[in-house]
């Protein structure tokens, strides 16, 4: 039985047409399981009205939906790691805010997690009870990067990309302050780091329906995921870079965060003060 809080964190770029509709619809989701939960939305330097629609709909719901925001686009990783360091919850779910996987699907994770004693759970669309529809094109890179991973790094997963995850808040603790990817690799510098620190890692089936309007991938985009892929094997396998990373408690993540990253005017009072104080 699911005892705790869950910390669903968003990050979202240029969805102003969406977000409002979508984070209504994720807090009712959420509403409906009977747990304590927030949601914290991450606007990662939208170009367009993102940052406006959803402070008026974080105002709605009150400390359940909290908004913050970078003034430049600096990739879903980074969305991800400054919207983990506003959490409080003993679990935190990473979900896409163009809402492809639907949140729905948590209590399954959360399910699975407890009753495989895990501390991960991913979103798998090669699971054989997955319901994806996804582009052909999109499941050839898919599976050509799984191989990839798969040699590299040996995880015991079968896929790594889908954008739902589930974490005990200590993986992301330990794992956060290592990771230097912010862009198309960070899953992977995320998940093999926990995998190398003896988390146990799981998948979950999802229903997937692909609607996104961006993010066609080019071969720009594909060299940056190999070269960053390979960097972090590099990192990992060769110049045990890892180990010697010191612990920086997301509570102090945060506060470097909101220093350098944060928009000023966002920022809460406390945080402004620090920024002023920071060197």
């Amino acid at each position: 039985m699911f005892n705790g809080k869950l910390s669903v964190v968003m990050p979202a770029y240029n969805e102003s047409a969406s977000i409002v509709k979508n984070v209504a619809e994720a807090v009712q989701t959420l509403s409906g399981f009977g747990y304590d939960y927030e949601v914290v939305v991450v606007d990662d330097g939208s170009v367009d009205d993102t940052h406006s629609h959803a402070m008026q709909i974080a105002a709605k719901y009150g400390p359940k939906v909290r908004v913050v925001r970078y003034d430049d686009n600096r990739g879903k990783g980074g969305a991800l790691i400054c919207g983990t360091t506003y959490t409080t919850g003993d679990y935190i779910a990473f979900l896409d805010a163009d809402m492809e996987l639907h949140p729905e699907q948590l209590p399954l994770f959360l399910e699975i997690l407890l009753a495989q004693n895990a501390d991960v759970v991913i979103g798998s669309k090669r699971h054989p009870l997955s319901n994806v529809q996804y582009p052909r094109i999109r499941r050839i890179y898919s599976a050509g990067y799984f191989a990839l991973v798969w040699l590299l790094f040996g995880l015991p997963l079968r896929d790594t990309q889908t954008g739902l995850k589930l974490f005990r808040r200590q993986v992301l603790q330990d794992v956060f302050p290592k990771v230097l990817v912010k862009r198309f690799a960070f899953d992977i510098e995320v998940l093999a780091n926990a995998h190398r620190l003896g988390y146990k890692i799981v998948d979950a089936p999802v229903t997937l329906r692909f609607a996104r309007r961006y993010g066609r991938i080019t071969f720009h985009d594909i060299k940056t995921i190999l070269l960053d892929t390979l960097a972090i094997f590099y990192r990992l396998r060769l110049l045990h870079y890892y180990d010697r990373v010191p612990f920086c408690s997301l509570t102090a993540l945060r506060e470097r965060v909101a220093a350098h990253e944060l928009t000023p005017e966002r920022q809460t009072p406390a945080e402004k003060q620090h920024a002023t104080a920071a060197p």
